[in-house]
């Protein structure tokens, strides 16, 4: 499979853009698996901006956003 760094840049929106991992998704998903984390594309931007990337904080933004739904 080719990587699509340059199509997946323009539609990240994960604000780490110093990030090396940054449009390369499998890259940035294991780095994020490895340490026990969510990458940041997977939570809403106001909690993105956070940038805790811990499974906790995603469990408990999304059953806040679900609530409110």
């Amino acid at each position: 499979m080719e990587c699509r760094k340059d199509e997946n840049i323009s539609e990240c929106t994960c604000s780490a853009t110093k990030c090396g991992n940054r449009g390369i998704c499998c890259e940035c998903v294991r780095h994020h698996r490895e340490a026990g984390e969510i990458p940041g594309c997977f939570f809403p931007k106001w909690a993105e901006l956070k940038h805790n990337r811990s499974i906790e904080y995603f469990v408990e933004v999304y059953s806040k956003t679900q609530k409110t739904l």
